[in-house]
């Protein structure tokens, strides 16, 4: 492995193992059919299927909660049987369950679909970067993982876009094609994983120390596991969660903006991580992880403070234009977190223990992704706009807090500054 990867696209590309290039091939293609889907799927169940509202809102939470539930478990799965066979394993639930929920025509078959796509949810973060981190590692991995986020994002942004084209409620065969289409994208990757790189395994033996081996408690008290996984949490929660609650809510009932304009803003987003995404990630290369998640807390910080100052004057241009810039900010975050949180993650975490940590890094986000909708309906039903964003700026402010706590307790490789470097730095 190279020390000292490319700076361009095509340097990365060569610098890769020919395993690292089969994985990332794949990214695309499996993540455009979520694209096509994953805006669309409530209307389905609503408009196409007759359910009411609440009963798709509550459907639509399955995915989260089974993906909560099994994301534990997986990680243990991961660590003794090897990251690609639960890889596979949560592959094949999701093209069982786009292929039952294209055709569930009441609630209870459609459920079934969506507790499928869960297990996927649940098992796919702590296999993917597990065996991620066994195929690269040092620098490239960092780079790999940002890499592999804004392929991600050009997929679902495609992948939007096409689905806004063809879907049509009046046309539920429109629905059902998509749905198929989405199922047959992540057959894609099992091919791959059962062909070219059916000799991969992504597990480590533990060490023959004579040591017991380590559950998830004894993990978690490791102070620095436990900041991280907090930093996770308040990431999702004033983030990720956010851009399913919070943030439509508050563009369409406090700035008054048209719904056209928040499905534009996602484009905003999309397009700044797709076009940022590699030139941040070669400017936050040997730099502390730590401090770039801090820097990203700033940024987010920022976004909200202007959004909120849309509320100052709804319903016209101007808040049209900050609605926008906000998430042109936002995605700028979400390139300096991709950057450096799942190599930092991997990195603190002993090889043989990576599904694990990765769960536990999986199971946290999933966390502030659910509390974030919950607390910011409460807040804004009852007309609370300054409060919203004064709770989220204080997570943000939190992360710049946990950050700072997490780079005093692990060393200065894992975060991402190789040793050398570090006391240069110290003695200067």
């Amino acid at each position: 492995m190279t020390s000292s990867p490319s700076s361009t696209a095509l340097g990365f590309w060569a610098d890769l193992p020919r395993d690292g290039r089969w994985l990332l091939s794949t990214v695309v293609v499996q993540f455009f059919g979520r694209g096509l889907t994953l805006p669309f799927t409530i209307i389905y169940l609503h408009e196409v299927r007759g359910f009411s509202l609440g009963l798709s809102g509550t459907l639509m939470g399955l995915i989260a909660v089974v993906g909560l539930l099994v994301t534990g478990p997986a990680g243990a799965l991961v660590d003794r049987y090897g990251a690609r066979r639960v890889m596979l394993t949560g592959l094949f639930f999701a093209v069982a369950g786009y292929a039952v929920l294209a055709f569930a025509t009441v609630p209870a078959v459609a459920a079934l679909g969506l507790a499928l796509f869960g297990v996927q949810l649940g098992v796919g973060w702590p296999s993917v970067n597990a065996l991620v981190a066994t195929v690269v590692d040092g620098d490239l991995r960092q780079r790999y993982y940002g890499v592999n986020f804004a392929l991600l994002n050009l997929g679902v942004g495609v992948g939007g876009v096409v689905g806004g084209l063809v879907v049509d409620v009046e046309r539920p065969e429109t629905f059902v094609m998509a749905f198929l289409v989405n199922a047959a994208t992540f057959v894609v990757p099992v091919v791959v994983l059962m062909g070219p790189l059916r000799h991969l395994h992504g597990r480590v033996d533990r060490p023959d120390d004579g040591g017991a081996a380590e559950g998830y408690l004894s993990i978690l008290r490791r102070p620095e596991v436990l900041w991280l996984s907090a930093l996770g949490l308040l990431a999702a929660f004033v983030g990720y969660g956010q851009m399913e609650g919070g943030f439509p809510a508050f563009a369409r009932l406090v700035a008054e903006v048209s719904t056209r304009a928040i499905g534009f803003a996602f484009v905003v987003n999309t397009v700044v991580i797709v076009v940022l995404q590699f030139w941040v990630m070669n400017r936050v290369g040997g730099r502390r992880r730590t401090r770039v998640l801090a820097l990203m807390a700033v940024v987010w910080a920022a976004a909200w403070l202007l959004l909120g100052g849309a509320g100052l004057v709804p319903g016209g241009t101007a808040a049209v234009v900050i609605v926008l810039v906000f998430h042109g900010l936002f995605g700028l975050g979400e390139t300096l977190m991709q950057s450096v949180l799942p190599a930092l993650t991997n990195d603190m975490a002993p090889a043989h223990l990576r599904g694990r940590y990765n769960a536990i890094s999986s199971g946290a986000f999933q966390a502030g992704t659910i509390a974030g909708p919950v607390v910011a309906g409460l807040l804004l039903e009852r007309g609370w706009a300054g409060g919203f964003i004064g709770v989220v700026v204080a997570g943000c402010l939190g992360i710049v807090a946990i950050a700072l706590a997490v780079g005093r307790r692990v060393t200065p490789e894992v975060d991402g500054v190789p040793r050398s470097t570090a006391v240069e730095s110290g003695n200067a």
